[in-house]
């Protein structure tokens, strides 16, 4: 849908990834990162939503106005909202108070035949001006039956995705950052570059990844807009891994497996 936004449908369940369909990165309607691309379906079009997860809180994968919308137009039967340690209050803050989880690294939630885990990734946090760190930034394993999903949400590369792949690997799909990586010497610690995020598809052993966090906004950071899909296709390449295996796709394709 863009960005991390994504809709995962398997099982006759919809999870949407941090969403974000508005215009702007920004807590302010007027300013900050715009929209290269607009959303790829509007949230009227989606189906019922039945899981929210969030990664952390900055303004491009957790958006005021997205949140306040799920919630309208589901007032009979709002969705799960699942997120990281500290971000249940901004959550209720809001008006959402039912059917929110909170969970620290490696906890988990079991929801139905759905288990949900909360597992370390390398960033930060940030909504407002005093705020910094104060709540927690994480990726997600969701286990169904049959299927393993990785959702990295935003990252710096860390040996944390080998324990990740130790704990649950193999994964059926991951969800991986793709952009956003330049200058390094500023932004490395906390963005994956393409070759980091290939390192990422081998550490968790996954089947099928796709490469997220692009695209969508202009003037988040230096590197050439087409630049990040290139190098990732080197970089599979060199590895010697099938290029459909990690995939970059269009804004509002489908990639069913």
């Amino acid at each position: 849908m863009g960005h991390s936004t994504f809709l995962w449908q398997h099982l006759g369940i919809n999870l949407m990834t941090d969403p974000h369909l508005t215009d702007r990165a920004s807590p302010l309607e007027f300013i900050g990162p715009k929209r290269l691309n607009p959303p790829a379906k509007e949230l009227r079009e989606s189906p019922s939503i039945d899981f929210v997860i969030i990664s952390h809180n900055h303004c491009d994968h957790l958006d005021r106005k997205t949140v306040l919308a799920l919630k309208k137009q589901q007032p009979e039967k709002p969705p799960y909202f699942l997120v990281p340690l500290g971000l249940k209050s901004w959550v209720a803050d809001i008006g959402i108070t039912e059917k929110v989880i909170e969970l620290d690294w490696w906890q988990s939630e079991q929801i139905g035949q759905w288990n949900f885990t909360v597992v370390p990734v390398q960033h930060w946090s940030k909504r407002v001006l005093f705020d910094t760190n104060k709540t927690l930034w994480a990726g997600w394993v969701v286990r169904s039956p049959d299927q393993k999903l990785f959702f990295a949400g935003n990252t710096g590369y860390s040996k944390d995705f080998v324990e990740i792949g130790k704990h649950f690997g193999p994964m059926e799909l991951s969800l991986t950052p793709n952009w956003a990586y330049a200058p390094r010497w500023f932004i490395k610690d906390m963005h994956v570059n393409p070759e980091e995020a290939v390192k990422i598809h081998i550490d968790n052993e996954s089947r099928q990844s796709i490469g997220m966090h692009w695209g969508t906004f202009l003037n988040l950071t230096e590197e050439p807009l087409l630049e990040p899909p290139q190098r990732l296709f080197q970089e599979l390449l060199k590895q010697q891994i099938n290029p459909m295996e990690f995939r970059v796709l269009e804004h509002g394709q489908t990639l069913m497996f």
